[in-house]
């Protein structure tokens, strides 16, 4: 038998003690319901009536305000955060202003985006934690690569830029433009 008492950890019908407990849809009560993302809050008359909301919200919250610093686009102070994905800084002028600094400094090199020619290729995360390297001009430039790019031509098809993938074999460069599809080993000469 196990010595954690399970029932400290699921949520029951008391967690509604701070919310309200009709439908606002159909007026029916308002049950806790277990689906795929967590507990969620559903109408009892369910399927007759479709009322869902999640049982914990993902709002950010201002944690502190950073002394002395300025947004650069509305000159209000900076607020570290935490939101969805953890923690960020941003403007504290949300939502008048958006502005949002990365609390990671990404030392990598910057390479100029092959298809606009006008905005940068940037590392991002998507939600399961992957990386991936779209164009900073989106939604204009919707380029995005999967892997890592690095400044060096296709030999085939002088694309710009080509990919590092680590394979079975070892490192190989691929040229990311379908129609060449030009791939190289590392041992190879660059």
């Amino acid at each position: 038998m196990s010595k954690i008492d399970h029932s400290l950890f699921a949520a029951h019908e008391h967690a509604l003690a701070h919310v309200e407990d009709v439908c606002p849809k159909c007026q029916s009560a308002l049950t806790i319901k277990h689906g795929k993302n967590g507990p969620f809050l559903g109408c009892s008359q369910y399927p007759s009536c479709d009322f869902a909301k999640p049982l914990h919200e993902h709002e950010t919250a201002d944690i502190k305000i950073i002394d002395g610093s300025v947004c650069p686009l509305c000159s209000k102070n900076l607020v570290i955060k935490k939101g969805r994905y953890g923690l960020f800084i941003g403007c504290s002028n949300y939502p008048t202003c958006s502005f949002i600094e990365s609390n990671k400094h990404d030392e990598d090199e910057k390479y100029k985006c092959p298809n606009c020619k006008g905005g940068y290729l940037i590392k991002r995360a998507n939600k399961f934690g992957k990386n991936f390297y779209p164009c900073d001009q989106y939604p204009k430039c919707k380029y995005a690569l999967n892997a890592k790019p690095i400044a060096s031509p296709c030999p085939a098809c002088n694309w710009p830029l080509r990919l590092v993938k680590k394979t079975a074999q070892g490192e190989s460069l691929l040229c990311p433009q379908r129609q060449c599809g030009h791939k190289q080993t590392t041992n190879d000469s660059v």
